[in-house]
């Protein structure tokens, strides 16, 4: 993996606070990933990130999964989703993969509630229990072991859906809704609660709320809002820190697309500046793996496109 470091240039509005020199991460530049793709999902399961269909380069919704060792920066392509997905959710738990809704085709009323389990032991895949409502680009965390998926859309719009799967009983919990309606957004968990950024509607620029759900209270609260407005982007949670990447939307660039990497404290409620993405992009996910972030894929323009960078951002910033 080679290093490449980059310069951040912290810009105040709408932070309500500012890094140190000694708490900006840098960013690293990984294998390519073999098949560019957008509206992926990402996820780590055993110290390998996976990543999970979404659109290839002619529009097709693709059913391609391909798995990187961090250890050896390789990819292989491991055995095909059952059925092509855009914009579905995925976690790993118990050592085996999770992959949760998405769409089965462009068209935005065809939106799933399949859950599919791949093993990497045995390298199938076998359906376990449909989700209680259909639903893609939403998100999924886990929590002692349990899937937390939340928000997306269907055909009707934006919902703010939830609800918590248990792979050893193989059943699904509804759970309080989340407040804000929103799609296209980021999750991150960390000790009991579960923190869900951005999103939209809007399309153009985003929503910059931060909504949190206590496990333990079994309520939601609203928190600091982001600095910047967006959707399409992918989140993170290194050392108690609250990572969001990307997203689209950005008028003040001419791809449309932003290069923002914002981390959330939650000891004080504050957002700050991280070094910005090396190359800008949406439709993204992101995997953690011994305190580094890994985000491949995703479209480097507004709208359809697709990418094969690799990028992965190690940070340094502590919020335990």
């Amino acid at each position: 993996m080679h290093l490449r470091l980059v310069v951040a240039i912290c810009i105040l509005g709408g932070l309500v606070g500012v890094a140190s020199a000694q708490e900006m991460g840098r960013w690293l530049k990984g294998a390519p990933l073999p098949v560019p793709r957008s509206e992926v999902a990402v996820a780590e399961v055993s110290g390998k990130i996976y990543v999970i269909g979404g659109f290839d380069g002619d529009r097709r919704t693709s059913a391609v999964v391909e798995a990187y060792d961090p250890a050896t920066d390789q990819w292989t392509p491991i055995a095909p989703l059952p059925r092509g997905l855009n914009h579905p959710m995925a976690a790993g738990a118990n050592g085996k993969l999770y992959v949760i809704g998405g769409y089965l085709g462009p068209a935005l009323n065809n939106a799933t509630n399949a859950l599919w389990e791949y093993d990497p032991a045995t390298q199938r895949w076998i359906e376990r229990a449909a989700m209680p409502t259909v639903r893609a680009a939403g998100a999924a965390v886990v929590v002692d072991g349990k899937i937390y998926v939340v928000g997306g859309a269907r055909a009707t719009g934006s919902v703010g859906d939830f609800a918590v799967y248990d792979p050893q009983t193989n059943r699904w919990t509804t759970l309080p809704a989340m407040p804000t309606p929103r799609d296209h957004i980021a999750a991150g968990a960390y000790g009991k609660k579960i923190y869900v950024a951005g999103g939209r509607p809007p399309f153009t620029g985003g929503l910059r709320t931060l909504e949190v759900f206590d496990l333990e209270a079994q309520r939601w609260a609203a928190l600091a809002p982001m600095p910047t407005g967006r959707s399409g982007i992918a989140g993170a949670v290194v050392r108690g820190c609250f990572y969001v990447f990307g997203g689209e939307g950005n008028r003040q660039s001419a791809t449309g697309v932003y290069e923002q990497n914002e981390v959330y404290d939650p000891k004080s409620n504050r957002w700050e500046s991280q070094p910005p993405m090396p190359t800008p992009r949406h439709g993204i996910g992101a995997a953690v793996w011994e305190n580094r972030i890994y985000i491949p894929g995703g479209a480097p323009l507004l709208g359809f496109s697709v990418s094969n960078a690799h990028e992965v951002y190690e940070p340094t910033k502590s919020c335990e």
